[in-house]
């Protein structure tokens, strides 16, 4: 399937889901994610959940960072691109224009000191290649990231077997985690 019809589908799949079940399946991804080999690194980078969009509730994972005393790293949209804050305790998150919960300022992390990137995505591919929203602000973020770091998707739904309309530039997963199935992408 072609990216603008993924997209279309699965908002209309997430949509469908009662809100109650959300949680559950987000801490059934959140719990499964202990099972990958990314907890020795430091920073984490982390979304939060665009509310009235049935997105994962990342709430239960940002537990667990914690937890293991982690450094977690949040966006926050600036015109075209975003740009990275340290979690503290007395980070102020808002809504933006766009329901987007992010934190107001704080302590600025260049994208270079993040190890571990835990995107948000409509849809995934078999190959790692992902679905987003469709404004490239993963993609702008990803370029600017060292080559190692790792990239989890987060995912309601499992993968699709092809997505048509890759591009060059598109940079894949190297993992994606689902209620009932981890996906571990080959280095292409």
């Amino acid at each position: 399937m072609m990216k603008s019809d993924l997209r279309l589908c699965y908002s209309k799949l997430r949509n469908e889901i009662p809100s109650g079940k959300i949680s559950d399946l987000s801490l059934l991804i959140a719990n499964k994610t202990l099972e990958l080999p990314i907890w020795e690194f430091e920073f984490y980078h982390i979304f939060l959940p665009i509310p009235g969009k049935k997105e994962i509730e990342t709430e239960f994972l940002l537990s667990i960072l914690q937890g293991r005393d982690k450094h977690v790293v949040l966006p926050k949209m600036e015109g075209d691109t975003l740009i990275h804050f340290l979690l503290t305790d007395n980070t102020k998150i808002q809504p933006n224009k766009w329901n987007v919960p992010e934190p107001v300022d704080g302590i600025g992390i260049q994208p270079s000191k993040i190890d571990v990137v835990f995107m948000p995505l409509l849809a995934y591919d078999k190959k790692g290649n992902r679905v987003g929203y469709g404004k490239g602000y993963y993609d702008r973020f990803l370029q600017q990231c060292r080559p190692d770091v790792i990239k989890v998707g987060l995912s309601l739904f499992e993968a699709e077997q092809q997505i048509e309309d890759v591009f060059e530039d598109d940079i894949p997963l190297d993992y994606c985690i689902t209620p009932l199935k981890t996906y571990s992408f080959p280095v292409s």
